[in-house]
């Protein structure tokens, strides 16, 4: 069985915040993965347990209109997810967590070689996170069931349902960025 080598895994949680369950993200049609909290939760659990990194990505947006912007109830963690006491929060404004936050100067000052990604949405901010962790040089993997997204447009128009946009996207990933992993076996390979 695989592990995560002699690294100490870091967990990283992106965006999952209150103001991702507001209708208006499902306009198109619902999201995929209703069980994806569920996963975080357990892959937060077992990297407590293990006194395991554990980063919290939170998007704090400075437009006028939205839902994420600090001060909201938007703005909080979802509880299933939400932070301990001592666990690191990495406040962005744009969709990856590595741009104008310092977060890549404190995974490498802290040791950390392994990113283990979960959270919102697929197709825009871990998307855009983990991209960034594999061109960083990051060793990356992304728990796609302990991810989501939603039902949109394509470009030209078509609907495509939350299934294709997150599969599409982990094919974007997988290979090149990182490897597309499931929460059984992202628990299973810290026993590796």
């Amino acid at each position: 069985m695989r592990g995560y080598g002699s690294a100490r895994p870091a967990l990283v949680i992106v965006d999952v915040q209150n103001a991702i369950d507001h209708p208006d993200w499902a306009r198109h049609g619902p999201r995929n993965q209703p069980e994806a909290e569920a996963h975080m939760a357990q892959l937060l659990t077992e990297w407590r347990r293990r006194a395991l990194p554990i980063y919290h990505v939170k998007h704090d947006s400075r437009e006028a209109g939205s839902l994420y912007r600090p001060g909201q109830a938007g703005n909080e963690f979802k509880p299933e997810v939400a932070p301990l006491a001592g666990e690191t929060i990495v406040a962005k404004q744009t969709n990856s967590a590595f741009i104008g936050t310092g977060f890549e100067d404190l995974l490498r000052r802290a040791g950390h070689t392994v990113l283990v990604i979960a959270g919102v949405i697929t197709n825009n901010s871990v998307e855009a996170t983990v991209r960034m962790a594999g061109n960083l040089g990051f060793e990356t993997y992304l728990v796609e069931d302990a991810c989501f997204t939603f039902a949109r447009p394509d470009w030209e128009g078509r609907l495509r349902t939350a299934e294709e946009v997150h599969a599409m996207s982990l094919a974007n990933l997988s290979g090149e960025y990182c490897e597309v992993i499931r929460t059984g076996e992202a628990l299973r390979r810290l026993s590796g």
